[in-house]
This record gives structure tokens, C-alpha cells and sequence, in this order.
């Protein structure tokens, strides 16, 4: 019945009631009983506590709005930061453990593969933007973009694909 429109499959739900009524109408038979083959099914409602923890979400995202604001005319043009060479090491390790832990999990078949593919895609995100934003003029800028369009991007892609294709499939 997939991919069938709803009159398509009223139609066909009424040829089924009509040949259950000829059943029914046959030798041995008291009534006949019309099973649908298809039924939506409706979305469940989350539970209250997981509504609740959701719109706490939006409001915290809303709320820091304004702090956008605050940080895109307040923040000085050139920083320095002191643990700078750290910062970028823990980013791509975080990133090689994802990637890591999303292939074995994905080649074992896991569907909690879907858990640190959508981890890792936004990191591999967060490190092209943090790349490029940060990078001298010149060669660095370019290697940044060549890496970020080469690498970080299409790597980013695969993972979020391999995440929303297994949350989108029942399980």
C-alpha cells in the first residue's frame, strides 16, 4: 500500500469490504470481519517531562538571542588565546573518535551508528567554520577552505546522511 493515495486506498479497502461480504454471504459463514490492511499510525505524544524539557530548550535558545547581539558588538576584532594549540588538538580528536566510533558501529551494522554520526557531522561543521573564520589571509585561508570544502564538508554530509537515514527507517 505504500506510496498509494488515500482514494487509491479507500477504493481498495472497499473492494475488501465487498468480498468480505460475499464471504459472508457463503456457506459456514455468520459475518465477516474487514481487517484494514493499512492504518496510520498516529505519532505518540511524548511523555510530559520530555515536552516539558523541549520547550525549556526553545526557551533557552530564545533567551540567548539577545547575547548574540551582545557578543557581535562587544567581542574585540583579534584575540589570544592561551591554550590555543589545545583547543584545535581536542576539536580533531573529538573528531577522529567520532568517526571512528560511527565507521565500526555502521560496518557492524549498529544502528547506533546514528549517535556519533550526528555528533561528528556537527563537529566536522563546527571545525570548516572555526577554520576558515580564523585563518590568516592568503595560504592559510585557502588551505583552510580547501580542507573545509575537501574534507571537513563532504565527511560532515556522509555522517549526517548515515544519521538521518537510520532515525528516518522504523526499527
Amino acid at each position: 500500500m505504500k506510496g498509494r493515495a488515500g482514494g487509491e486506498r479507500g477504493k481498495t479497502m472497499r473492494q475488501l469490504g465487498l468480498c468480505d461480504e460475499e464471504v459472508a454471504g457463503a456457506e459456514g459463514f455468520d459475518r465477516a470481519e474487514v481487517i484494514p490492511l493499512h492504518e496510520e499510525a498516529e505519532e505518540p505524544r511524548p511523555a510530559r517531562g520530555m515536552r516539558r524539557a523541549g520547550w525549556l530548550l526553545v526557551a533557552c535558545g530564545l533567551a540567548l538571542l539577545p547575547w548574540l547581539y551582545v557578543l557581535a558588538t562587544g567581542l574585540p576584532a583579534a584575540a589570544t588565546a592561551a591554550h590555543w594549540p589545545v583547543a584545535w588538538v581536542g576539536l580533531d580528536a573529538l573528531e577522529v573518535l567520532g568517526l571512528i566510533a560511527t565507521g565500526l558501529l555502521a560496518a557492524r551494522g549498529d544502528r547506533r551508528h546514528a549517535l556519533p554520526a550526528a555528533a561528528t557531522a556537527t563537529l566536522l561543521v563546527v571545525d570548516a567554520w572555526f577554520d576558515t573564520t580564523t585563518a590568516a589571509p592568503g595560504g592559510d585561508f585557502a588551505t583552510a577552505v580547501a580542507m573545509a570544502l575537501g574534507a571537513e564538508l563532504p565527511l560532515a554530509a556522509l555522517c549526517g546522511r548515515l544519521a538521518l537515514r537510520t532515525l528516518s527507517r522504523p526499527a
